[in-house]
């Protein structure tokens, strides 16, 4: 799980929400999906030297204006469109279609320098809802510094849901607007904690926890052991056409889902080729 390139880890501990190129379709949204992005839009532009492609992430719901607004032809959300979007759209004549291209797993990470190695789902829900605020409770030391994404994020979102359960987070909460930005502040706070998409778990300066004593993995994502997993999305404006299609079909490839894994991110075939065998063993 640390396959990630220098350069990459670089950018990640430098927290920077958005990566640009100079292009003709736009692809704007979550900052968990960009890692697969940046990898794919470089190696479907060395094969199509005629189509340059810009990406610009800042978080999911910042991707779904973009393709209400008409901006970027292509969103990227690391959970699904909600209801208020949907609606939107079709006021404005827009008609979303979801493109599953990869699965993820959220990871809590902590200070590289902090003991604990595992936490449960109660007690994530309750550092982030302000109950446990000491470290001394889970084995550590010291007062617990909580860094959340900002609620643009389709990762706070789906943290809200799957892990807070729909309790407000705490007031005092660090809010972070992308996975670079929550790993910068927890590889320099010994006493905090963050959660971030799996390709930005290993990033210089952190600790990935353990969650219900599973690891956060492609392979524990894949056998459905771990339990804070999600779909990772493609929008465009009905069925994709031209140019979008191509690099739309690209990312869905085995070529472009070699990308997925190379990021460490779970490929959708994958996903599907197993439960396809645990049917069967049924």
């Amino acid at each position: 799980m640390k396959r990630l390139s220098l350069a990459l880890a670089a950018m990640l501990v430098l927290g920077l929400a958005a990566t640009s190129f100079a292009g003709d379709i736009a692809v704007k949204g979550s900052t968990t999906v960009q890692p697969i992005m940046q990898k794919a839009v470089e190696a479907f532009m060395a094969q199509n030297k005629g189509i340059s492609i810009s990406i610009s992430a800042s978080g999911s719901g910042d991707g779904a204006k973009a393709l209400i607004d008409g901006s970027a032809p292509l969103a990227m959300l690391s959970r699904e469109m909600k209801a208020s979007e949907l609606k939107q759209a079709k006021e404005k004549g827009v008609n979303p279609k979801l493109i599953l291209i990869a699965y993820d797993c959220l990871t809590p990470v902590v200070n590289s320098s902090n003991p604990v190695k595992n936490i449960t789902l109660a007690q994530l829900k309750d550092i982030y809802t302000g109950k446990i605020t000491d470290w001394k409770e889970l084995g550590g030391a010291g007062p617990v510094s909580v860094v959340s994404r900002d609620s643009s994020s389709g990762t706070f979102e789906y943290w809200g849901e799957h892990v807070l359960k729909k309790e407000r987070v705490y007031a005092r909460a660090q809010m972070q607007a992308s996975n670079g930005a929550v790993a910068q502040v927890v590889s320099k706070q010994k006493s905090s904690i963050g959660y971030v998409g799996l390709a930005y778990a290993h990033a210089p300066g952190l600790r990935a926890l353990t969650v219900e004593g599973v690891v956060g993995s492609v392979e524990n994502t894949l056998n459905g052991t771990y339990p804070i997993s999600r779909g990772l999305y493609l929008y465009t404006n009905g069925e994709p056409t031209g140019d979008v299609a191509k690099f739309v079909n690209f990312i869905l490839s085995d070529a472009g889902q070699k990308i997925v894994a190379s990021v460490d991110y779970v490929p959708v075939k994958g996903l599907k080729d197993a439960k396809g065998a645990q049917k069967a063993k049924k």
